[in-house]
């Protein structure tokens, strides 16, 4: 894979774990939580003088796919600084057939960004509605045999489904109470570690 494909940031270093890198969704702490574990991720990698991109991966044509266009939605309503950028909403996603155009954009705009790559994933069945973070870039695509540009610096994961048989029906038949659910806890988590990190 070249590097033109790849979008992750040039400063980017493997970090050590914090104590839990995981939220479920019926936490009534989750969004506390899930602030504090993102907040801690950015103070390791985020300078202020680099841009923030959000990079949210997805579409609106599969109920468990639409996590990371949700997230963006959802994350454009609020009053964003001007350095965070938000890439893939409902009316724009980035998906398998635009996933390249978009970060060849972002790399043509802006010098080093840290990037943060949202997504939906399958898991484990008690894994379900749980949120990862982690240190590193993204493989989207995975969890249904693609394979796509590695995209991050950090990245959030929304466990929406069970994984390992028929793949994009599971993601089709997704409960959307729990996807809109997940993205508003990712929203709100994001946009205030982003207060707490400026």
């Amino acid at each position: 894979m070249s590097s033109k494909t790849k979008l992750i940031s040039k400063n980017y270093q493997p970090q050590r774990k914090i104590k839990t890198n995981r939220v479920h969704i019926d936490d009534r702490l989750a969004i506390s939580t899930l602030k504090q574990i993102i907040s801690y991720q950015l103070s390791t990698l985020y300078s202020a003088t680099q841009t923030l991109i959000i990079f949210c991966i997805g579409t609106d044509r599969s109920t468990g796919d639409a996590l990371g266009p949700l997230v963006g939605s959802k994350l454009n309503k609020f009053n964003l600084d001007d350095r965070i950028k938000v890439y893939g909403t409902l009316e724009n996603p980035i998906h398998a057939t635009n996933m390249e155009e978009n970060i060849a954009t972002i790399n043509s705009k802006y010098k080093e960004p840290l990037i943060i790559a949202i997504d939906a994933g399958l898991g484990k069945s008690k894994s379900v509605g749980s949120i990862e973070v982690n240190s590193g870039p993204l493989q989207p695509g995975s969890g249904v045999n693609k394979s796509l540009p590695e995209v991050g610096d950090l990245h959030i994961t929304g466990l929406v489904n069970i994984g390992g048989y028929m793949e994009y029906f599971v993601l089709q038949s997704t409960r959307l109470s729990l996807v809109v659910k997940m993205a508003k806890i990712i929203a709100y988590s994001l946009f205030n570690s982003f207060h707490s990190n400026s």
